[in-house]
């Protein structure tokens, strides 16, 4: 992302000059032109706009988030990776922008109209001193390999893939590697050892950093809890249904997998 995008910000400044408008509405959709571009101009199409914020430069001109009202003809951030990856990932850091400020306009702990901060993209309080920065939600996923054998699982809350990785969120006062024993214990009753860190990937949806890790099988039966894990087994190579899009990392992380064995 950083080949084409240079953090900056700013509530006050405006350019008269072509910049890029990133047009986000309530529902975190994303507005593209008929090319399926960003906007250059603001002239173009008459939003109901709550409000503009610089955000740096994208491709050599000013960039702006802009909050709106508006939610017609706008595209759900998850199919703007179909039309262009590098499109997404500067639409992915504009819509969790957007998620950010208009979330902390007031301090959660004392109800104070929070300020943008001088020196930090960060909405400080000016009354008790809460920061309020981006909120991220780290999360991990694990490829777990027994012999040659993926762990996949059904999970409830999934209707278009019928198996996936094991995954979850980070809990407070645990370390990654915690959190990775941790879900598969609670998902899937088993222990793995050699955890490996592999890479991480932004998924804004809503807000979560994941990342990804292999380990191996250390012991124990599978036993789901009927609840978020339907059911689980250990695929061959073979039976292994690889998501049709790579947008997640769970993708590459089956892909890997593929690879090595």
């Amino acid at each position: 992302m950083y080949n084409d995008y240079k953090i900056d910000f700013s509530q006050d400044y405006r350019t008269d000059d072509k910049a890029y408008y990133f047009i986000i509405n309530s529902k975190r959709e994303v507005y593209l032109d008929d090319n399926h571009l960003f906007l250059t101009t603001l002239n173009k199409i008459d939003f109901n706009i709550n409000y503009v914020l610089y955000i740096g430069t994208y491709k050599n001109k000013d960039a702006f988030v802009v909050s709106t009202s508006d939610d017609i003809e706008f595209i759900p951030l998850i199919e703007i990776y179909n039309i262009d990856p590098l499109l997404y990932q500067i639409a992915t850091r504009a819509v969790l922008v957007n998620d950010w400020y208009s979330s902390y306009q007031y301090c959660g702990r004392c109800g104070t109209k929070t300020v943008l901060d001088k020196k930090d993209m960060m909405l400080l309080c000016p009354k008790c001193g809460q920061m309020h920065y981006t909120r991220i939600a780290p999360a991990i996923i694990v490829a777990i390999n027994k012999n040659g054998k993926l762990l996949m699982a059904r999970h409830s809350y999934y209707t278009k893939i019928r198996y996936a990785l094991i995954a979850g969120f980070v809990e407070a006062g645990e370390s990654i590697e915690d959190a990775v024993r941790r879900e598969v214990k609670e998902e899937v009753g088993i222990d793995i050892k050699n955890i490996q860190y592999q890479k991480s990937q932004s998924w804004p949806f809503p807000n979560s950093l994941m990342l990804g890790f292999c380990a191996d099988y250390d012991g124990g039966e599978i036993k789901v809890d009927g609840d978020e894990i339907l059911e689980a087994k250990w695929f061959n190579k073979e039976d292994i249904d690889v998501p049709e899009s790579n947008i997640s990392i769970a993708s590459w992380l089956i892909n890997d997998f593929l690879k090595k064995h």
